[in-house]
């Protein structure tokens, strides 16, 4: 799983982004936060993660200071934290991937405080029910889906 923080640099407010590779790195969760603080940077990680805690293993930072106190989401998840060297975009390939497919809702010259919470969710439901080819054009809550009962059928 990849994680992201986003923004416009005028804004204070933020998107945090969760990208589950258990589809191939396309389903997605997104918060908006207030700020750019890894207070609630954290909240919004383990509020989405947490029911999902189980299949969570390893989590991919970017190197902002909001991703400070990942040993608290660590500890809570009962992940490992990874860090993706700065500037090598191509180790978060599927977070810039979804960067792109954020900016076809959000430009980035767009304030964030003009994006609503429902808004947010949204964007999400329609990026998360998009066949992609690189599923077989499932999409990626139909992938997400079929590996969470695979893992019921397991317990």
């Amino acid at each position: 799983m990849k994680l992201k923080s986003n923004q416009p640099k005028a804004s204070a407010e933020q998107v945090v982004k969760d990208i589950r590779r258990a589809t191939r790195r396309h389903y997605s969760t997104e918060d908006k936060v207030s700020n750019k603080t890894s207070v609630l940077v954290n909240s919004a990680i383990v509020s989405n993660l947490k029911p999902f805690s189980v299949r969570v293993k390893t989590l991919t930072y970017d190197n902002g200071k909001e991703f400070a106190a990942h040993g608290l989401i660590d500890q809570e998840l009962n992940s490992t934290a990874y860090f993706a060297r700065p500037f090598a975009s191509w180790e978060r390939g599927s977070n810039e991937n979804l960067n792109g497919l954020l900016r076809q809702y959000i430009p980035k010259k767009r304030a964030m405080s003009t994006v609503s919470d429902e808004e947010i969710r949204m964007i999400q439901n329609r990026l998360n029910n998009r066949p992609r080819k690189r599923l077989g054009f499932k999409t990626p809550a139909e992938v997400f889906n079929q590996s969470l009962k695979r893992v019921a059928r397991r317990t």
